[in-house]
């Protein structure tokens, strides 16, 4: 089993930034890439981006692409969400998920999900 724990979400206005952090823990060895995903209210969760596990690949949603990066440092390192120029369409609830054999923007092949942190841009 894989545990993920995201932080990070919170309260800004448009135009701001916000990072979240996702911590794994557990069979981490086996994991093979990581994402991150939002629901907005009354909305399907939808892809927001993902790397691999070495961090060395990155693949974004077309909405998010030049305002989101995706990061990390290295394997013993949380996974980073960089939102710059934040806009209220942004406002959901971010997961995190990770998935053994699977990099990519199908959330149906992440197999581990964290609780969710919700980020709220105000217009």
């Amino acid at each position: 089993q894989v545990q993920l724990v995201e932080s990070g979400g919170g309260l800004v206005q448009a135009g701001g930034s916000l990072r979240l952090s996702c911590a794994a823990s557990g069979r981490t060895f086996s994991v093979y890439g990581m994402g991150w995903f939002r629901q907005a209210p009354g909305k399907e969760r939808e892809f927001v981006a993902a790397i691999t596990w070495s961090g060395g690949s990155a693949l974004y949603a077309n909405s998010v692409k030049g305002r989101f990066t995706i990061s990390r440092d290295n394997a013993r390192t949380p996974v980073y969400l960089q939102m710059n120029s934040l806009k209220p369409e942004d406002t959901a609830v971010y997961y995190c998920a990770a998935a053994r054999w699977y990099y990519g923007t199908q959330q149906s092949n992440y197999e581990y999900w964290g609780q969710g942190t919700q980020v709220t841009v105000s217009s």
